[in-house]
């Protein structure tokens, strides 16, 4: 199977671009492709541990997890955007990459496919 990179570069308010880029993520890891995923700008609140789960909102950190336990699945956040949203390293999840755009790119060039999903 292949490598898929997937870039979710999503803006502040109002998108569905992150729950997009999951969806697909977990897709290609069930068919048993490997994915990386990058998350940058709002995105990477995601890698918050301990989220709260509210009935009828989206709520993302479970089927993370679950990719995580597949052993084909790794997650990175730009360590710069997190920061500025106050998305300490403290309060990531441990199985997530805090990293530059370096992180991103070489994943890039690794993959089979890359994906960028995103909102301007």
């Amino acid at each position: 199977m292949g490598r898929l990179t997937i870039g979710s570069f999503s803006s502040p308010a109002g998108t569905m671009s992150l729950d997009f880029a999951i969806k697909l993520a977990e897709a290609a890891i069930n068919k048993g492709h490997a994915v990386d995923l990058w998350l940058s700008g709002n995105a990477t609140v995601l890698g918050n541990k301990d989220q709260k789960h509210y009935k009828d909102y989206s709520h993302l950190q479970k089927t993370v997890k679950l990719m995580f336990n597949s052993g084909r699945f790794r997650m990175a956040i730009c360590e710069a955007c997190a920061e500025t949203r106050g998305c300490h390293k403290d309060i990531t999840m441990d199985e997530c990459i805090r990293a530059s755009m370096d992180w991103h790119l070489a994943s890039c060039f690794s993959a089979d496919r890359v994906i960028m999903i995103g909102d301007n």
